[in-house]
Formats: structure tokens, C-alpha cells, sequence
């Protein structure tokens, strides 16, 4: 009768308990002359899994952002854990840099290629202690294992009873958990609850769940950790799960096996979204695979990192899901996610604060973890020795005029460690930012702060590990962001003045481009084209790999739905004629017999191999330029009747180059003869577009500057319609260049 009252998974436990006979039970059956008292258990046992879904099963978060609670499993996304705290313990900081850079990844979880499934492991160890950040999913996890053990076809192997102790709730020093456990089962309504607990304990029937060891108050921490050791030893076969925060475990349990959460990945990252949107409309709409391939654009891969954790990850789909769109401006999107970590995870699960904050404000805390950011960042420094921060945060504190005069540097770390997670020991006395983009976005707050933009422009402009950080300052700056664009124009100027191809290049972009077209964009089309000539006649590989870096920057900056087109047809022509002329030249007169040689042709970076010989090629490659030639014509994008004219010019070429049989050197004049009126019909002359190496640094830095002050523009949060006009119409020509 019991199971079929129950039900589910629970009912065969309840049913054994209430059957074998145990003490406890029995005193109540003996004790209980009225049927009320048994109606009253069977009861509580049938409404124990609704209350432990209604208790444990739904999730509200940021509720500015999560107006209605939401179910844990309709978004609970696989967890992922690492065998040990942390594969680099004992490595240096210097071991650390330099595993960092040569991963080319942004996360600093080295090292955490074997991950393993976190429900499997639950399933062999019957003692279990997960480690890991703030905000990585310790509670999630936990509950799901209670809500997976009541399923009738759980993926956990055994069948018990879950009960979900948070142990930041156990403030009174006599600390008694199975106390503490029957509270849990008198809440849902269990007459006798204790005598029920100690039944269920000696039977091992339980699994107990006991999460936030570092959320217990610190006075209590001693008591919990000893009774924990001691209900485990005094009830041996019940399964026991706790979770702590790394930077909190400072103790080992003898009986528990360590894991430690890992971050998310690619695949848990795209699934949790998957589970976000997965409501009908958000199908229909395809919401899921759009925010996918919106978070995976390179200009975004900052933004994802910070979904690495799970919290974070919430909020960034709680972002999405109000606007539809990730803001341009990313400084006010990490700001709020710095609060999130700073404030309001700890809001929200009422943690006792440390003691250490009365006094040690959010604001002082910001101001202290910026400059800790920049200071490091600054000297290429990702990763720090605990003695050389700590020493930081003492020297901020006796500068710090407001400052608690009590405050030690080593508890602050120790704090700020614990409780918010921002800073991480990544092996022992070895410390980081918990993510990279927290140190971008921070060192941008001091620069902005300490009115160090001009400094900073002059000394890593051209530093690609600065450029987040450079849009970062570009939003923060707000109003002022003229500020960053002036100083990235002087350094721009410098490269000009550094070679006089550049400045010779930058007039006749000027020049060339149609009135009707003078703005920035065409500009960059112009110079992106000129840069691609100089990258395919370049002699030396250094020289080509410049040349083709400032026709990407150039490119970039020409990357408006429009313009794009343009730029990409002034490319096909380049890409044509070049390839046309390489064949010209590389013709192997003792070869031409063969007539079906392979030849691989390089268009548009795609390598297409053509069963043809080369002479045939040569004539694709000229059809294909004079196509792309004459609706580039038809835009009327350059001007000069010169460009006018190449349609015609190419096709009059064509007919005079020469036949499979003759001699190379023929090949070879006919290479120059249309390598001239390729660079005569843009006005450009080989000289010009024959670029030493350092004007080909010259010109690529030029161009990567200029295209930073654009990506500027677009992160700022407000920008002047009349000075921006102003910039702009300076970019990319002379205008206020002074020689």
C-alpha cells in the first residue's frame, strides 16, 4: 500500500524503512493509538518529492533581470569536474605566463584538457567534496543530485532519500547536523521527523547534501567540520556530498574524495543557452542559435569568456533575453558583472560578511582591484605571487585616507578571494584575475580614473593585448571620448612621418576616390587595395606579411554592409590580376607539352585545385578581373578615365599574350605588360607600391591605428555627432598632418 501511496523513487525507501522495523518507526506504530498519526507519514512521504522540488528545484537570480523563478533542470546543463584542486599547485608564476600564452586562449584554467562527467563520479564515490569558484554551479550541482535521486529512472546506481543542508543557516555553536537533517524532513511535514532521521541514517537510506562550506560563519566552521567527520564515521553507508569554494578549504576530509568544478566549456556554454531559449516562440524564433553565433564572433570572445561561469552565464542570457542583442558598449556589461561578483551574489545568498568589510566599502574595494589590474597588466604580468600582491593592498591601505586603519593585507586577499572569487590562487602562492576580461575591464577603470589614457595610448598602442582594454576606456570615458581618439590620431601621425610611401599612399587614396564618395570607408577601400598590390608584389616574405596586415586593419575598417561590397570586388581584382601575373611569370616552358597539369589557384583565401594548364588559368583569371573590373566601374567608386579603361585594356591583353609554345621570357614581358596597366589604371606606379620593411610596418601600424579609433567610436557610450564628423573626415588623409 505504502508504494503505491509515495510513488516515484522515494516509495520503495519509505516502504523498507517502515517495514524492517526499526526502533524508531515502531515507537511511533506502538505509540500512536490513532490511524491519524500513520495517515499523517503516508502523507508526508507522498508530498516529500513536490516539497523537495518546491524547496530545491527552481531558481531565481538578479531579480532587476529574473522577474518569475524559473526550473533548475529546464536549464541545468551537464557538470563537468576536474580529479584534483587544481593540475598546476605547484608551478611558479613564470611557468604559469608562459603556459598561458602558449595556449592562445584567454582562460587561465590551464591545463584541464581530461575533464570528467560529474554524475558519474557521484555515482563511485560515496563521499564527495566539490570544489570550486563562486558562481560555478556548487549549489546547482547538488541540488540536481537530490532531484536526479528521486526519479524513477535516476542516473544515479542507488536509491536514497535526499536532503539539502545550506550550512550557512548552522550560526549556533552546538552544531548538530542530524539535527539539523530532521529539520529538513519536519519542515516537509514529518511527524517524528528526528525519530524518522536516525531510522533512516542507520539503515543508510540517506543522501545528504551539504552545501557552502565556506558559508558557514567562521566561529562555526570548526564544530560543522567535526561533525560532518563525525556523522559520516557514526553512519557510514549513506552517500554524502558537501561543496566549499576553494579558496575556503583548508581542511582535509579523511574520508572524502576532492573534485573541483571546471569551467565552462564551448559545449556546456552553447547547451545552457540551448536550455535557456527553449521555450516554443524562443524555437520558432531559433532565439538559442542566434545568441550562439552572436556570443561566438570574434569581436564578442571577451563577452564569452566571462560565460565560462555558469553565474555570469545567466546574466549574460538574462541580458539577451530583455534586449535581443548583447550592448555595444561592453564597459557598462562587465561593470554590472564586477557588481554581480562584488555585491550582489552575496546579497543574494545572505552570506554573513566577513568582518574585514565594515569599514572596506565596494567602492574602496573597485578602486583597490584596479589598481592591482593595471599595475600588472601593464608589466605583461597575468599572474602574481601572493607576497607581491599583498604587498599592494597594504601599500593602497596606508595611502587610502578613508582605509580602516585595522585592515592586514593578507586577510583583505584572503577575502576578497573567498567571498567574491576576483582574485584566484592558481597554485599555491599564485595568484590571477578569475578572468581575463576582468583585468581588461578593471585596468580600463584606472587608466580613466587616474587620467592616464594619453600615457597609456603612447606606450601600447599598438599592443593587441591593450585593445579590449582601449574600447573598455572608450566606453568609460562617456562624453570625453574625444580624449582617446585625439591621442591614438598623434600616434597615427607618427607612423605617417615615418615614411614618406605612407604619406605618399594616404594623399593618393585621397585622390583617387570618387567626390561622391569621400568618407572613411572608401578611403580604407582604396588603401586596403593598394596594401593587397604591395602584399602580392612584395619580394620578401616580411614584407608580405606586413602588407597584408594593413590590408586586414583597412579592411576592418571598411566593414560596413555597403562598402563591404565595394571592398570586396576592389579585392577580386587584385586577387585576379595577381594571380594571373604569378602564373605569367612561373611558366615552365619544358612543361607546357603537358597539357593536364594540376594547378592550385588562390582566390579569396579559398585554394581551389583545376585540372587545367596554366595558359587556360591565365585567361579564368583575366575573365574573372575584367567581370569584377566593370561592375566596380558601374559603382563609380575611383575616378580617372585610366580605371575606366581596364575592361577594355585587359581584353585586348588577353588576346595578345602568348601561346602555350613560347619561350618564358615572352611569358615574362607579358607578366609586365599587364602588372603596368594593372597599376596605371589605379594611378599607382610600381615604385609606389613597392614597400621596404619598415614602410610596410609604417603603413600596417597607420592602419591598425586608425582602425582602433573606429572600433572607439563604436564602443563609446555617447558620441558628438559634430566632433566625430570632424575625426572623420581627417582619417586617412593629411588633414592636420604636419610634416
Amino acid at each position: 500500500m505504502l508504494e503505491t501511496v509515495v510513488g516515484a523513487i522515494a516509495a520503495p525507501i519509505f516502504e523498507q524503512l517502515w517495514q524492517l522495523g526499526g526502533s524508531a518507526i515502531a515507537d511511533v506504530k506502538k505509540t500512536s493509538e490513532k490511524v491519524e498519526a500513520t495517515n499523517q507519514l503516508l502523507a508526508a512521504c507522498k508530498q516529500y518529492e513536490k516539497r523537495y522540488h518546491q524547496r530545491h528545484g527552481l531558481m531565481k537570480m538578479m531579480p532587476a533581470l529574473m522577474k518569475e523563478s524559473i526550473l533548475l533542470e529546464s536549464v541545468y546543463t551537464a557538470v563537468k569536474l576536474l580529479d584534483e584542486i587544481s593540475v598546476n599547485y605547484f608551478r611558479t608564476e613564470q611557468d604559469l605566463e608562459a603556459a598561458f600564452r602558449q595556449s592562445g586562449r584567454r582562460s587561465f584554467q590551464l591545463g584541464t584538457d581530461k575533464r570528467l562527467d560529474g554524475m558519474e563520479i557521484a555515482n563511485q564515490k560515496q563521499y564527495l567534496m566539490v570544489l570550486g569558484g563562486p558562481g560555478i554551479g556548487k549549489s546547482t550541482f547538488l541540488k540536481k543530485l537530490g532531484l536526479e535521486s528521486l526519479k524513477p529512472e535516476s542516473k544515479l546506481q542507488q536509491q536514497h532519500i535526499p536532503v539539502l543542508i545550506e550550512l550557512k543557516a548552522l550560526k549556533d555553536s552546538n552544531v548538530d547536523l542530524a539535527a539539523a537533517i530532521a529539520n529538513e524532513f519536519a519542515i516537509c511535514g514529518f511527524p517524528e521527523a528526528g525519530a524518522f532521521t536516525i531510522d533512516a541514517l542507520e539503515q543508510g537510506k540517506l543522501l545528504v547534501l551539504l552545501d557552502g562550506l565556506d558559508e558557514v560563519p567562521k566561529h562555526n566552521f570548526n564544530p560543522v567540520a567535526q561533525q560532518l567527520e563525525n556523522l559520516v564515521d557514526r553512519y557510514p553507508h549513506n552517500r554524502f556530498v558537501a561543496s566549499c569554494r576553494i579558496a575556503a578549504y583548508n581542511s582535509t576530509f579523511r574520508s572524502f574524495s576532492d573534485v573541483t568544478i571546471a569551467e565552462f566549456d564551448d559545449e556546456q556554454i552553447q547547451q545552457f543557452i540551448v536550455n535557456w531559449f527553449s521555450s516554443e516562440l524562443d524555437q520558432q524564433e531559433k532565439t538559442a542559435e542566434q545568441y550562439w553565433q552572436l556570443l561566438s564572433q570574434p569581436e564578442h570572445k571577451a563577452t564569452k569568456e566571462l560565460a565560462q561561469t555558469p553565474l555570469l552565464l545567466t546574466f549574460l542570457c538574462l541580458v539577451y533575453d530583455r534586449e535581443q542583442t548583447l550592448p555595444k558598449t561592453r564597459s557598462k556589461l562587465y561593470s554590472r558583472a564586477l557588481n554581480i561578483l562584488l555585491q550582489e551574489w552575496a546579497a543574494q545568498k545572505r552570506l554573513e560578511r566577513d568582518p574585514i568589510y565594515e569599514g572596506f566599502h565596494p567602492g574602496l574595494e573597485e578602486e583597490l582591484l584596479a589598481q592591482i589590474a593595471y599595475d600588472s597588466f601593464a608589466q605583461d604580468q597575468l599572474f602574481f605571487s601572493k607576497a607581491e600582491v599583498t604587498k599592494q593592498i597594504v601599500a593602497f591601505l596606508a595611502d587610502t585616507l578613508d582605509a580602516p586603519r585595522n585592515l592586514d593585507g593578507g586577510a583583505v586577499l584572503s577575502a576578497i578571494e573567498v567571498q567574491q572569487g576576483i582574485l584566484v590562487e592558481r597554485a599555491e602562492g599564485v595568484f590571477s584575475f578569475s578572468h581575463l576580461t576582468l583585468q581588461e575591464y578593471l585596468s580600463a577603470l584606472y587608466i580613466v580614473g587616474h587620467d592616464r589614457v594619453q600615457d597609456t595610448v603612447a606606450q601600447h598602442a599598438l599592443d593587441h593585448r591593450w585593445r579590449e582594454v582601449f574600447l573598455l576606456v572608450a566606453g568609460l570615458l562617456r562624453g570625453q571620448v574625444q580624449k582617446l581618439w585625439l591621442s591614438l590620431e598623434q600616434i597615427a601621425f607618427s607612423y605617417i612621418a615615418a615614411s614618406e610611401k605612407v604619406e605618399h599612399l594616404i594623399r593618393w587614396a585621397d585622390s583617387i576616390t570618387d567626390a561622391k564618395y569621400k568618407n572613411l570607408e572608401i578611403r580604407a577601400t582604396a588603401l586596403c587595395l593598394a596594401s593587397n598590390i604591395a602584399s602580392n608584389i612584395a619580394s620578401a616574405s616580411n614584407i608580405a606579411r606586413a602588407s597584408a596586415r594593413a590590408s586586414a586593419s583597412a579592411s576592418n575598417i571598411a566593414s560596413n554592409s555597403d562598402i563591404e561590397i565595394v571592398n570586396n570586388m576592389a579585392s577580386h581584382i587584385v586577387s585576379n590580376i595577381a594571380s594571373a601575373i604569378d602564373r605569367a611569370r612561373t611558366i615552365d616552358i619544358n612543361s607546357t607539352n603537358d597539357t593536364t597539369k594540376s594547378t592550385n589557384i588562390k582566390i579569396n583565401s579559398d585554394i581551389i585545385n583545376m585540372d587545367i594548364d596554366s595558359a587556360s588559368a591565365i585567361d579564368i583569371d583575366i575573365d574573372s578581373a575584367i567581370v569584377s573590373a566593370s561592375n566596380f566601374i558601374e559603382m563609380q567608386v575611383f575616378r580617372g578615365d585610366n580605371f575606366s579603361q581596364l575592361p577594355e585594356q585587359l581584353s585586348q591583353l588577353k588576346r595578345s599574350r602568348p601561346n602555350e609554345q613560347e619561350s618564358s621570357q615572352k611569358w615574362n614581358l607579358w607578366a609586365d605588360r599587364l602588372e603596368t596597366l594593372w597599376l596605371n589604371s589605379y594611378n599607382l606606379t610600381r615604385e609606389a607600391v613597392s614597400l621596404s620593411t619598415e614602410d610596410a610596418k609604417a603603413l600596417a601600424n597607420y592602419l591598425y591605428v586608425t582602425e582602433l579609433i573606429v572600433r572607439c567610436k563604436e564602443s563609446a557610450v555617447r558620441v558628438s555627432k559634430q566632433e566625430w564628423e570632424a575625426l572623420e573626415s581627417r582619417l586617412l588623409t593629411l588633414k592636420g598632418y604636419q610634416s
